[in-house]
């Protein structure tokens, strides 16, 4: 869908899209391809590589979801600034269309 300007609204934009699926399938994939981490050593304070290497993708994953939530979120503020420097209103004349 466009806007009057010819300008996409609604949905992202496929690239930004990719760039997220992509961030959000690193997690996924390291911790499923189990061959490349399914070893003792190096050990890490006598942990095991095999869990401390699976107890940092918690922290990984929590940091690439952080990133995809932000790129989507950005790219929705600016969407809507510029909406909002248009002139649109949401529905009853509202500025922040509810």
């Amino acid at each position: 869908m466009t806007d009057p300007a010819g300008r996409r609204t609604g949905s992202p934009p496929p690239g930004l899209v990719a760039v997220v699926a992509v961030v959000l399938a690193v997690p996924v994939v390291a911790l499923m391809w189990v061959s490349s981490y399914n070893k003792e050593e190096p050990r890490l304070g006598g942990v095991p590589f095999f869990y401390w290497y699976q107890f940092l993708w918690v922290f990984l994953a929590a940091a690439c979801t952080t990133v995809a939530y932000r790129l989507l979120i950005g790219h929705e503020r600016r969407r809507r600034a510029l909406r909002d420097a248009d002139g649109h209103r949401g529905p009853g004349g509202r500025e922040d269309g509810r």
